[in-house]
C-alpha cells in the first residue's frame, strides 16, 4: 500500500505528457483552467489514471474533481 506522497508523485508524472504549457503542477492546479484541458484530454488522462492504479472513476466523481489534490485524494480513497 502506497502513501499519499507516492500517489501524488505518480499522478503528477502521468500529468506531464499532457502538460503542454509546462506549468508547475501543485495540489491546487486546476485541470480545466490552469492546464487548459479539453474533455478529450481529460478522458485520455482519466483512462491512464484508472489503468495505473487499477481503479474506476465514475462520471459523477470526475465532475467533482477540479484540482490535482482532489484527484490524489480520490485515488487514495478508491484504492482503499
Amino acid at each position: 500500500m502506497t502513501n499519499r506522497a507516492d500517489t501524488d508523485a505518480k499522478v503528477k508524472s502521468l500529468i506531464e505528457p499532457f502538460n503542454k504549457k509546462g506549468i508547475e503542477v501543485t495540489d491546487s492546479t486546476r485541470f480545466a483552467q490552469d492546464l487548459e484541458w479539453d474533455s478529450l484530454t481529460v478522458l485520455d488522462f482519466v483512462a491512464n489514471i484508472e489503468d495505473e492504479f487499477d481503479i474506476l472513476i465514475t462520471m459523477n466523481q470526475q465532475a467533482e474533481i477540479e484540482t490535482v489534490g482532489q484527484l490524489v485524494d480520490a485515488v487514495e480513497k478508491l484504492k482503499g
